[in-house]
């Protein structure tokens, strides 16, 4: 799946051209002006492979190749699904792909060590939202009768409250209640244990200080992976009772008949970053032009996808209905990408934020974003040793960086692709947000305060212990 530009061909046509184009480095030193394309000068590497998995969030990936915005940056991409997160990363690592679709987490575990130790850079956040929480129709059948009901539906969000009955019962019996998640660093980890923990279910902790990495220490519920596209057949054949992952896997469970979507995780935590266009810190120093190319077309994309309220969506669904990309039907992927979610069959809802790509500066990498994955990394013990907020900033600082897709963003604004006042306030950003609301339990997150936020939690690891 790949296409030469135009772009491309008259780049080799004036190749001496060269001579005399400004050429912006990545690294120590940072354009501060407006750069427009031609003074970004030419994409270092023009033939680039990025990697995804079959989620419907790697949306801007698709869009940007389908709609040709990377050849508008004389960029000649190949994109391609990969097995698991883990051998993606691995290849993004290794340099087989030039970047990839990542769970935010990935980087940021990948620089801190936990798992493959590696220096992986983000300069772009795909997406906000996305992911919900799915049990079998079994599990659902106990813990509705639990649930508040309103003209004989259920009252949302659902608290893992609910479940926690549920648990209980399978404990008494000695039986293991197992769920499953789509990687150790994955949003979908951190969004289930938050809910579980929220209801009085301790989902486990990591050691692997211990050797013991398998996040199921002191657990109630057993949190294992499965990867995305294979969960409903996973819980079908009761291996699992439940899991969380992204689209289309939940509506997929809704429209076989064999479970119900108990909660999306905007209802655990409003707007929540989830997806980074992520590469390695070497790729990036060595092919500066050519990443902030990369983010400009992927910026592009992201506005499209949710430009007039979100019109573009039935497109953007037959793009990802395509078998090189996710390859579910067009039915299950628009059941949450056109801004509806349905719980119990029949029970479809207004959801216009499930999705978003573009508008709350979703596409913006906030230091306090990751901070939060890093505090959910030392609250279940991923991170064993206690660390000074100072550091939680450090290694924020070294990953996130909005530096670079500022480059790219005031490059579209002189290139007449964007206005200013759609991106943040670049002169004055710090890169974190407000003290955030709108978590499940009520907790309030300030993300310049991260061990003061880990010591508010009931369960899980306080800002000074450790197993």
């Amino acid at each position: 799946m790949a296409k030469k530009s135009l772009f491309t061909s008259m780049k080799h046509a004036v190749k001496s051209l060269r001579i005399g184009m400004i050429s912006v480095a990545i690294g120590s030193a940072f354009v501060a002006s407006n750069v427009s394309a031609q003074e970004l000068g030419w994409p270092e590497k023009e033939e680039l492979k990025f990697g995804f998995i079959k989620l419907t969030d790697m949306a801007p990936l698709a869009v940007a190749y389908e709609k040709g915005y990377f050849e508008e940056e004389g960029l000649y991409v190949t994109l391609e699904a990969q097995a698991n997160w883990k051998v993606l990363l691995d290849r993004v690592i290794d340099g087989q792909l030039d970047g990839a679709h990542m769970l935010a987490g990935q980087p940021l575990g990948a620089t801190i060590g936990y798992g493959t130790k590696a220096d992986i850079i983000t300069a772009f956040s795909m997406d906000l939202n996305g992911n919900a929480i799915t049990v079998s129709n079994d599990i659902w059948k106990q813990m509705k009768k639990h649930v508040p009901h309103e003209g004989g539906k259920p009252v949302h969000p659902i608290k893992a409250d609910a479940l926690k009955h549920v648990v209980d019962d399978f404990k008494s019996k000695g039986k293991p209640f197992k769920m499953g998640m789509v990687f150790p660093v994955s949003t979908h980890n951190y969004e289930l244990r938050y809910w579980l923990a929220a209801g009085g279910i301790h989902p486990g902790y990591y050691a692997p200080h211990k050797g013991d990495t398998s996040g199921q220490i002191s657990a109630d519920a057993l949190l294992s992976v499965t990867p995305p596209p294979q969960m409903p057949a996973t819980m079908e054949a009761g291996t699992i009772y439940g899991y969380c992952v992204g689209e289309p896997w939940n509506q997929q469970a809704v429209f076989k008949g064999i479970g119900v979507p108990v909660i999306t995780d905007y209802e655990i935590w409003k707007n929540n970053p989830e997806k980074v266009f992520g590469v390695s810190k070497t790729w990036a120093e060595k092919n500066p032009n050519t990443h902030i190319r990369v983010v400009k077309a992927m910026i592009r994309a992201a506005m499209w996808l949710d430009e007039n309220n979100n019109a573009n969506r039935p497109e953007a669904v037959k793009i990802l209905s395509k078998s090189q990309y996710v390859g579910a039907d067009y039915d299950v992927i628009a059941n949450s990408m056109t801004g509806t979610f349905e719980y119990e069959k029949g029970d479809k809802r207004q959801v216009p934020d499930f999705n978003v790509f573009f508008r709350y500066h979703a596409t913006y990498p906030f230091y306090s974003d990751a901070i939060w994955y890093l505090t959910q990394m030392r609250r279940w013990g991923q991170i064993a040793e206690p660390k000074s907020d100072d550091w939680y900033k450090e290694i924020a600082k070294k990953v996130y960086r909005p530096d670079i897709y500022a480059l790219a963003a005031k490059a579209l604004v002189k290139d007449g692709k964007a206005k200013i006042s759609d991106f943040p306030e670049f002169a004055t950003e710090t890169g974190f947000k407000p003290p955030q609301k709108g978590f499940i339990d009520n907790i309030v997150y300030d993300g310049s305060q991260p061990n003061a936020y880990l010591d508010k939690f009931a369960i899980g690891l306080k800002s000074d212990s450790k197993l």
